[in-house]
């Protein structure tokens, strides 16, 4: 019995330990077990992690993300503006799985203008500081504003990614993100107030009336399209550009939201709205009624970004790393987890654990199945350690309490009668007359009755016994003699009966008969 408990326990060891060896599955991302990818200031920590005198690995070394952006952008301010254009250069790391620090550049020229009749003495232009272009047209002739701003902005802006640690799937094939930042943003804007030669344009004869789409047309026909005079500007002006005193510079907010679809683990593509405020009326040129509303930049871009580093030394970005995945795999395949040595209680000491024992007090000694369950071999509801009758037949059933069934007497064998041993057999004596030796009528049909007995038992022998008178005279020998050899001439020649089953004797008795007996 305990040799069938520690067997049971040396194969729970065996397949243990190859679940360890043979089903690992290692984390797709980044293996904390690596250190070649541990910078040599977060060795110590590894090394701690390594050796179970720490629960947390070290940060993993990991690349720079390098991106070229481009896409649709816009003023949102007083002057309705046209679709305008711009593009830069960012480059990205992370602080840890979820925050990550992003500085760029990016550049845009920006266009707009309005389908509405303006007059000096209507709506005048807060002109800020600087000169005021629009003030050429005097308190009542009609001007519509336009502009031109050619943009450059420098951005340290903090992203967030969404969706990286997760509980259901390995890696992230999508990466979504918030950000939110400080840019500092200088904005040449120009428009186009006078022609050539330093006229206002006339644009009496247009009909403000009509469709926008035509408006805008006529007006685009009437000017020149050079943007030639400085917009009105607050503050902060520095002498850049292609106009002198109209370059704004201001400090904004940046905030926006991103997509990234993950292509391999060296390239991605991402999808990003950013929306930068400088608090600024005057990136448009035109500032409105009383100059309170605050234009703001929007950049739809289209972003194509690179992994830089080696990837034998660092992991991915780790915005593209699910943390989660190695404590997952750590529970479904210990590589580094310390595991209790198992413990398989058996009460009753019959080789199958109590975990798996379906008969918990087996008696000591008792052979059980693999349940911990009594053997019982023939099915009779008896276990063995009590089977008198180790294996009974289904059709001796019911058995008695040690097991035993009784059997009934099979249908082929209910009429055989039981065979006489050759002992029990009753042979009769044969007479003879007088000094006769031939057999007689009488004689021969009790040998006849003789003869089918010994038929019917083939294996036993006749002893012949001749009788030679009381005092066993010569001459009665030698009668005697004869009347045997006429009985067992006439068993033998006349009934078949083989010669070797017969015994010869003579004894004293009555000279006129022979005894048949058993001789076995």
């Amino acid at each position: 019995m305990a040799s069938k408990k520690y067997l049971l326990l040396a194969g729970a060891a065996t397949m243990l330990a190859a679940s360890s060896a043979f089903a690992q599955v290692k984390p797709t991302g980044y293996d904390p077990l690596d250190s070649t990818k541990v910078s040599s200031k977060n060795q110590a920590q590894e090394n701690s992690f390594l050796n179970h005198e720490s629960n947390f690995p070290s940060k993993p070394r990991n690349q720079w993300e390098l991106g070229l952006h481009g896409g649709l952008s816009l003023i949102d301010g007083t002057i309705p503006p046209q679709p305008g254009f711009g593009g830069g250069i960012s480059i990205r790391k992370a602080l840890g799985h979820t925050f990550s620090l992003r500085a760029e550049y990016t550049g845009s020229i920006d266009k707009g203008q309005d389908y509405r009749a303006h007059r000096n003495s209507v709506n005048p232009v807060p002109a800020g500081g600087g000169a005021n272009p629009w003030a050429a047209y005097g308190a009542n002739n009609i001007y519509v504003p336009n502009y031109k701003t050619q943009t450059h902005q420098l951005s340290l802006d903090v992203l967030m990614s969404l969706n990286n640690i997760m509980f259901y799937r390995a890696q992230p094939k999508i990466n979504w993100y918030v950000l939110a930042g400080y840019s500092i943003l200088s904005a040449d804007v120009d428009v186009d107030a006078l022609n050539g030669n330093g006229a206002i344009y006339d644009y009496s004869g247009v009909n403000f009336n009509g469709k926008r789409s035509d408006i805008r047309k006529a007006v685009k026909d009437i000017r020149d399209g050079d943007y030639e005079q400085n917009a009105p500007s607050e503050g902060n002006r520095l002498s850049l550009g292609r106009h002198n005193d109209n370059q704004l510079l201001r400090h904004a907010l940046d905030l926006g939201t991103g997509v990234a679809f993950k292509v391999s683990k060296r390239f991605n593509i991402g999808i990003e709205e950013k929306v930068t405020m400088p608090f600024t009326a005057y990136l448009d040129g035109y500032a409105g009624p009383g100059g309170a509303t605050k234009d703001f930049y929007s950049y739809t871009n289209v972003r194509f970004n690179f992994n830089l580093g080696n990837p034998s030394k660092r992991v991915e970005p780790l915005w593209w790393i699910n943390p989660l995945e190695y404590a997952y795999s750590e529970l479904n395949a210990p590589r580094h987890m310390k595991l209790p040595t198992p413990v398989l209680p058996d009460a009753d000491g019959d080789g199958v654990t109590d975990q798996f024992d379906r008969e918990p007090n087996t008696p000591a000694g008792a052979p059980v199945d693999v349940h911990g369950v009594a053997r019982d071999t023939d099915g009779d509801g008896v276990p063995d350690y009590k089977d008198k009758e180790l294996i009974t037949p289904t059709y001796c059933a019911p058995v008695d309490a040690d097991g035993v069934g009784k059997c009934p007497d099979p249908e082929c064998c209910k009429n055989i009668q039981p065979k006489a041993t050759c002992s029990s057999l009753v042979l009769p004596s044969v007479s003879f007359k007088g000094s006769a030796t031939k057999v007689s009528n009488d004689a021969q049909a009790i040998l006849a009755s003789v003869a089918a007995t010994l038929k019917s038992n083939p294996t036993c022998n006749v002893l012949v016994t001749g009788h030679a008178g009381a005092k066993g005279k010569k001459g009665g020998v030698d009668l005697s003699s004869r009347r045997v050899d006429a009985i067992i001439d006439y068993l033998a020649d006349k009934q078949g009966i083989d010669r070797g089953r017969f015994i010869k004797q003579n004894t004293a008795g009555d000279s006129n008969t022979v005894d048949l007996a058993p001789a076995n």
